[in-house]
């Protein structure tokens, strides 16, 4: 260990020598240019021109034409888009200022799309071996009936969403979610006791403008806990040089009144950026027409967020300051036995009532409920160091406070009060020698400490965590074949301190860290001291090999690695959002999977078509499992009667399945999309016979295909640009290959959900946006069914009377309407320029 804390010692002494060191002594460039319509060579008035590595960009004004100002001396990939077009991307050398021009073929087609996760520099999304996807922020705002970030992108082929409500979703990827799949913000990893079921990611939905999503083991440069794939958000860029602009965005849905606002405000004076996001959310409880209106799944959101910045020659350095916070309430499924009404805990002794109607139609939170707050601050930095060699840093802190009150007759006892510190330090030095080979060298890693304040429950110990993970990259492409290949080694240490428990001197229980309390009457040992340590290999190659611009494949083999959670390893205490009582195993080796993907993309005017097959074997795979008495029935702590026993345990494991995608265009401005996929997951045993009740993985989502049909008016009508309609149909097959052991999952049957929106842009005599409107419908034929992939689907009474569909509905009918009415204090320079 003492080697990798040197290394990290250096490390910081670089950058700190980079920081007061001039990057290159060439002044910087200026690059001016047209983007022009291929057809007809009229100019594109406000197309985008992006570098990604530099987060700098402009738009053209009315003539087409663009300047870039300031840009520093190297080879860059530069990115030129615009709505109604297909985007193109294009390596610049920019070693001195010129004129470039572009021209944009009409089409509605995606085309040159780039992506950054996963890659020290900006890479053309079809270059990449490793399967990905990405959506910009059109598809986002497209989203308006979507409750979070994650279900905004929970449609996309390889990717779904466990929900507890509609605020709360934890992303999986082919099969793979909790801690097995990272979220980032920015490319700094979230973190925020994920092992947990009943809170969502910590994200506010309206400061994201782009979502990219790596379908795989990506162990290799975010290290543990990426074995089933990562999830990046990225907020909005800085505008361009000379820019104050920002948003109002206003959105209400009809089914449960769900209510989001939120305020964008960003400027560039020169290469100092700023910006800032404003929201607030609330909605009452959801309904549908099998369980009217679901009691306790209100939520009360607060979010903002601060960015300032400065983009130099010498590269850019961004600070982020942001807050999340969270009031959720915590639903149980308790219902009147005869009515099937529902009804809330009133007293400790387990008394209920049956919830009034009004209460179900308000937006106040219940006593019973959960708070959830996260502070983050990080910094995003790329110091060029001259002769191709950049310094990718970035640095972030965050404290998670999550509490949840669970006592009726106490409303300020927190039954869980848990406070997660976090500091991630990412170094990646990026350098591209001889004929074109990019290597990445880096490291990177996170520590944290886990802490229990005031509470009554206590399902996991206060720890210390270090990671900390050294890794290569290189990249190289020969004419029409590109290859990727790297390696690194990670290593986490855990430091949990023992733990003890006063059941008398209290009302309610008292937690003693670090040593016995005195050997008092009613004390007993709740944790451990536990002190482990994991180390692992994880890699990948794959290629791409483009037989033309239109059709290409890739293939790709990834080693992932998962050092097992602290819930996994230690857990021994209830968890009231999820009624079950952990229990850990200190006994646990990490996780490794060896994942082969294969794919083929083919592009054509009116017509694309991609397949992409994995298969993932996964070794030591961790599952929980119920403990049972000798008689079969489920085991329960005596403390915590209403609490069902789960312990952990590994096995071998196997996932695989693809996504097939078609999309037609019979017009220009005719859609018509479809895609397809599939997920098995199969518990492969330690060598001996498997029962049946065990042999599917838990939280495999079932085939789902989906299919729309829309229309796209770039140019509009008059005033009215960018119009868009569209109707969809999404099918869910029935889930019958599912974890039935101890009652965990259940068959769900299959069914067909009708989704339908439009929107378009009102614009002024200038061409200007003064309004943007976006309706969007989901469940449109308000059908009755049951997501496998909600926790909401067993949530009921202990029993029900025979006969009876237990659990939770899903919603109903929803219609979404949102407005962003955005302005201009003042134009970027490129636009005022002739």
């Amino acid at each position: 260990m003492k080697s990798y804390i040197k290394i990290l010692s250096l490390l910081f002494v670089l950058l700190a020598n980079t920081i007061y060191t001039k990057a290159a002594d060439a002044p910087p460039a200026t690059i001016a240019g047209t983007v022009t319509d291929k057809k007809d060579n009229s100019p594109i008035v406000g197309a985008t021109i992006n570098i990604p590595d530099l987060k700098t960009g402009t738009v053209t004004n009315a003539n087409g034409k663009f300047t870039l100002s300031n840009i520093t001396r190297g080879v860059y990939l530069v990115q030129i888009s615009c709505v109604g077009y297909a985007g193109i991307t294009q390596t610049v050398d920019f070693s001195k200022s010129q004129t470039l021009n572009f021209q944009l073929q009409a089409s509605f087609i995606e085309a040159g799309e780039v992506v950054v996760t996963g890659v020290s520099r900006a890479t053309e999304l079809k270059k990449s071996p490793i399967p990905m996807a990405a959506v910009g922020k059109a598809f986002i705002d497209q989203r308006a009936a979507a409750g979070n970030v994650i279900d905004m992108i929970a449609n996309i082929p390889g990717v779904s969403a466990v929900t507890t409500g509609p605020n709360i979703s934890k992303p999986f990827i082919h099969g793979l979610g909790y801690n097995r799949v990272i979220t980032l913000m920015d490319g700094i990893r979230q973190e925020g006791q994920q092992w947990g079921d009943e809170h969502g990611i910590e994200v506010d939905q309206n400061s994201i403008d782009r979502v990219e999503v790596i379908k795989g083991p990506a162990s290799l440069t975010y290290g543990s806990d990426a074995i089933g794939g990562v999830v990046n958000l990225i907020s909005p860029p800085p505008l361009p040089d000379g820019a104050i602009a920002g948003s109002t965005m206003m959105s209400y849905g009809t089914n449960a009144g769900a209510i989001n606002n939120s305020l964008r405000l960003q400027g560039n004076n020169n290469g100092l950026v700023w910006g800032t996001v404003i929201s607030a959310k609330e909605s009452k409880d959801y309904q549908n027409q099998h369980d009217g209106r679901v009691y306790a799944t209100n939520f009360k959101e607060r979010d903002a967020r601060l960015m300032l910045g400065l983009n130099k020659s010498w590269g850019y350095s961004y600070f982020n300051a942001s807050l999340f916070d969270d009031e959720q309430a915590i639903p149980d499924g308790a219902r009147d036995s005869i009515s099937r009404q529902f009804t809330k805990q009133t007293t400790e002794d387990g008394g209920y009532q049956i919830v009034p109607g009004s209460e179900l139609n308000s937006y106040k939170i219940p006593v019973l409920h959960q708070h959830v707050q996260l502070y983050r601050i990080y910094n995003n930095s790329n110091f060029i160091l001259g002769n191709g060699a950049n310094l990718f840093v970035n640095l972030g802190y965050q404290f998670s406070h999550r509490r949840e009150f669970t006592h009726p007759e106490d409303a300020e006892v927190a039954g869980l009060n848990l406070h997660l510190t976090t500091y991630t330090y990412d170094f990646k030095y990026d350098q591209t020698f001889g004929d074109g080979y990019e290597t990445t060298f880096g490291v990177n890693g996170q520590y944290q400490n886990n802490a229990i304040d005031d509470a009554t429950d206590f399902p996991i110990p206060a720890y210390h965590q270090f990671d900390i993970g050294p890794f290569a990259v290189i990249k190289k492409s020969f004419g029409n074949l590109d290859i990727s290949a790297g390696g690194r080694y990670d290593y986490r240490s855990f430091n949990g301190q023992a733990a003890y428990i006063d059941t008398l001197s209290n009302k309610y229980p008292e937690l003693y860290t670090g040593s016995n309390p005195g050997g008092t009457t009613g004390v007993t040992k709740q944790f451990d001291a536990l002190n482990k340590t994991f180390t692992g290999f994880s890699g990948s190659f794959g290629a791409t090999y483009n037989f033309s611009q239109e059709f290409l494949l890739k293939g790709n083999v990834s080693r992932g690695f998962r050092a097992p959670s602290i819930a996994e390893l230690s857990a021994n205490g209830p968890d009231p959002g999820s009624q079950i009582y952990h229990v850990g195993n200190p006994n646990f080796k990490p996780e490794f999977s060896v994942q082969e993907d294969i794919g083929a993309f083919l592009t054509l005017p009116n017509v694309s078509v991609s397949v992409e097959l994995f298969n993932n074997d996964i070794q030591n795979y961790i599952y929980q499992q119920q403990v049972l008495n000798p008689d079969g029935s489920a085991a329960v702590n005596p403390a915590f009667p209403l609490y069902t026993i789960f312990t952990y345990t590994q096995s071998k494991a196997r996932i695989n399945g693809g996504e097939f995608s078609l999309d037609i265009h019979p017009v220009s401005w005719l859609h018509f999309e479809n895609n397809l996929a599939l997920t098995y997951g199969k518990n492969l045993g330690n060598g001996g016979p498997v029962a049946d009740s065990l042999k599917y993985l838990p939280f495999i989502p079932p085939v789902h295909t989906h299919s729309e049909l829309r229309g796209t008016f770039a140019k509009g009508f008059s005033s009215v640009k960018n119009i868009y309609a569209f109707v969809g149909l999404d099918h869910y097959s029935a889930q019958n290959r599912f974890f039935s052991a101890y009652g965990t999952e259940t068959y769900t049957a299959g069914y067909n959900l009708i989704s339908a929106g439009l929107g378009g842009n009102l614009t002024n005599s200038k061409g200007d946006k003064v309004l943007e409107l976006f309706i969007e419908g989901t469940n449109l034929g308000d059908v009755n069914y049951q997501s496998n992939m909600s926790r909401l689907k067993y949530f009921d009474n202990t029993d029900t009377a025979p006969g009876v569909q237990r659990g939770i509905y899903n919603m109903g009918r929803n219609i979404s309407f949102k407005v962003i009415v955005p302005f201009n204090f003042q134009r970027p320079k490129a636009v005022t320029t002739n």
